[in-house]
């Protein structure tokens, strides 16, 4: 019968309890096993087995069970872990009364055991329930309290956790440094043991030293995050690129901010991320502030600026107060400004006062012990009861109601000439606001006046340059053209001389003609009012109709030219496409020798289309590399002493970024040059993402 009863059991143990071969194993043990200590640990396993596979149900079902076992036996040790399990339990279920209440009872027996470990244990789970529930405090003290003993044993799983406490803890009480520490050391142990969770430290680190304005750490432990490609979702690239693009900005390196900025904010809007779609546009708008691109400014973050409404991130309302203030003092428009200046002042003196309220705390390490005894202490106190005759009670009485009486006047009188100060300071401060409104309002007009002022000087300067370069380079082009003519219409020449000479004279007039193209847009670029007028177009006929133009040129100079191009249409503006492929054949000619290979390509590469111009010429040095497409009139003599104005690929950098495209060059010295140009194919690449 006993027999039977056993095969019964273990029959409904397969059938209704088992999930893992493990927990069949030790569902088959129990069945088996006597009641005594050895089928306690049995059952204990079991518990942890299904606490490890999220069974919580059941594992409090085994675990009342088996309490019932280790009580009747005595066993403490059993009844300690059984008990923990029970808390454990109680945690995933998010009863943190009762998950507390069984951390003590379970603590309570380890201290008796001397089992550091159990209480090392428990002392961190309790840190944690307290720091997720904001008991940063209470929390750093019993987490503090684990570590000597999980370092001294090595537990690499309790160490993470209890790192990841700590730091999170330490943030909360706002002490960054240690916070850094505790996560540095949480990453050494993930990267160790190739956990998911290290990006998520590495993003924690990153934003703690971004915090702490040390921007060139925020973008190590930021790009850091991004080279994890494997663990990296669209999700968390939406997160971190926007951050990324915003630490690049306080370097003012304009190109990564835009190329990490940009891609942020097409995945963000992908996603509907608001978040970080609300970052992106704050820094974008920031970007294009300092770039002087006022219009794509004011679009940007006036977007972010709407998105404040849905997201609760005052740390970015704040900024955009601040580059919504900065856009309008540039544009003159004081009494908006005055208004985002205070939302400005208003926030973050709400933000100060929120700071202010978390308490300054001192942290020390306590013992498990000192941790099990706190508020142990019972205070006893004696009263004395008086016995006064009932005459002097009367008289007593009689006395204070006397001076209660006066307190009362008293209290009539100073309050009233509390009430009369209140009111007059009142009106000072009134009136002390006016003046302070008034003049935050002077000094916005004065920044804005020094802000126009030196916005003039730089025109000027553009003014001064274009009348320079207009005075040298364009005049002798048109004079070489005008004395041409003249020695025609005087008689000079013959009509055969000057047929020889035409070949010279156009050439002067596609000089002339290309340097009026890049005056005139580089010029317009300057003074902010290009705009592009993208069309559809095959780039293939654009670089015949240049070849055509320049053949004379590469004749002249016996330069051979490949053609390797092919048919492609792309999306951009055609006139500005044209100076560019002018501008760089025109510069290939220009540093190509006798004897030397022109050769012209395109070719699809990422849905965009990529046009190349090589040259096997003089090449570029690396020091000379780094001052082209900047913002100067740098320029280098040709092979034939070709002068130059040096702003060919200024405008030929501006014209590409219009068109939504990059630029960029790979040279060797005494080798040869390539320019690469990417434009977008399509009209949904070309949408304007500045």
């Amino acid at each position: 019968m006993k027999k039977l009863t056993i095969l019964f059991v273990m029959f409904f143990a397969f059938l209704g309890f088992s999930q893992t071969k493990e927990q069949d194993s030790l569902m088959v043990q129990l069945a088996f096993q006597n009641p005594d200590t050895s089928k306690v640990a049995t059952s204990i396993r079991l518990i942890k087995s299904l606490y490890d596979t999220q069974n919580y149900n059941k594992a409090l079902s085994y675990i009342l069970e088996s309490e019932k076992l280790a009580e009747s036996l005595g066993d403490q040790k059993g009844i300690a872990q059984i008990t923990y399990y029970k808390a454990l339990t109680y945690t995933q279920k998010q009863d943190y009364i009762n998950a507390m209440d069984y951390y003590h009872k379970s603590k309570a027996i380890y201290i008796t055991l001397k089992d550091t470990l159990g209480i090392a244990n428990i002392n961190n789970n309790i840190g944690l329930i307290e720091i997720e529930r904001g008991h940063y405090n209470t929390g750093l003290q019993y987490a503090l309290s684990a570590i000597e003993e999980f370092e001294k044993r090595n537990l690499t799983n309790e160490l993470l956790l209890t790192y990841s406490n700590l730091a999170k803890a330490y943030c909360g009480v706002k002490d960054f440094d240690k916070a850094i520490t505790f996560y540095v050391k949480s990453l050494e142990i993930e990267q160790q043991n190739q956990a998911p969770n290290e990006i998520f430290t590495l993003l924690r680190l990153a934003e703690l030293y971004s915090q702490k304005r040390e921007h060139r750490k925020a973008i190590e432990y930021y790009e850091r995050s991004l080279s994890l490609t494997k663990n990296l979702t669209d999700s968390l690239k939406g997160e971190i690129l926007p951050k990324l693009g915003g630490e690049y900005l306080q370097f003012k390196d304009y190109d990564k901010a835009t190329e990490h900025l940009v891609e942020a904010l097409k995945i963000n809007r992908a996603l509907n991320h608001k978040n970080g779609l609300l970052i992106a546009l704050n820094n974008l708008g920031h970007l294009n502030l300092q770039r002087q691109y006022l219009k794509y400014a004011e679009g940007q973050l006036l977007e972010a600026r709407a998105l404040t409404t849905e997201v609760n991130n005052k740390a970015e309302q704040l900024k955009n107060y601040k580059f919504l203030k900065a856009l309008d003092s540039t544009n003159r428009n004081f009494d908006r400004a005055f208004v985002w200046q205070r939302q400005y002042y208003q926030l973050k003196s709400e933000l100060a006062k929120e700071n202010q309220q978390q308490p300054a705390t001192t942290i020390e390490e306590v013992t498990p012990e000192d941790l099990f005894s706190v508020g142990q202490t019972n205070n006893q106190t004696h009263l004395q009861q008086p016995n006064p005759d009932t005459t002097g009670e009367i008289n007593n009485i009689n006395r204070f109601k006397l001076i209660l009486y006066a307190l009362l006047a008293a209290l009539v009188i100073v309050s009233t000439f509390l009430v009369l100060i209140y009111l007059k300071r009142n009106n000072r401060i009134k009136y002390t606001r006016k003046l302070e409104e008034k003049n935050k309002k002077i000094e916005l007009q004065n920044e804005a006046i020094l802000e126009q002022t030196k916005h003039l000087e730089e025109i000027n300067k553009v003014k001064d340059k274009l009348f320079s370069i207009i005075s040298h380079d364009l005049k002798d082009s048109l004079s070489s053209i005008k004395g041409f003519i003249d020695l025609l219409k005087d008689g000079a020449v013959s009509s055969e001389e000057f047929e020889a000479l035409i070949p010279e004279l156009s050439e002067n007039a596609n000089n002339a003609s290309l340097l009026l193209f890049n005056l005139l847009n580089w010029s317009k670029s300057q003074m902010q009012s290009l705009e592009p007028n993208p069309c559809l177009f095959d780039i293939q006929e654009v670089f015949e109709e240049k070849i055509q133009l320049l053949e004379h040129k590469l004749t002249k100079k016996h330069i051979r030219l490949r053609d390797k191009t092919l048919a492609d249409f792309i999306y951009a503006d055609r006139s500005m496409v044209e100076i560019i492929i002018q501008n760089l054949l025109t510069n290939a000619i220009k540093f190509s020798k006798a004897g030397d290979t022109i050769t012209i390509a395109n070719h699809i590469s990422n849905g965009r289309s990529v046009i190349s111009i090589s040259d096997t010429g003089v090449g570029i040095s690396k020091e000379n590399q780094e001052k082209l497409f900047k913002n100067s009139s740098f320029t280098t003599v040709g092979t034939q002493n070709e002068k130059g104005t040096g702003l060919g690929l200024t405008i030929c950098k501006e014209l590409v970024e219009l068109n939504q495209g990059k630029i960029w060059v790979e040279s060797d010295l005494n080798v040869g040059s390539t320019f690469y140009v990417e434009l977008p194919k399509s009209k949904s690449e070309n949408g304007n993402n500045h």
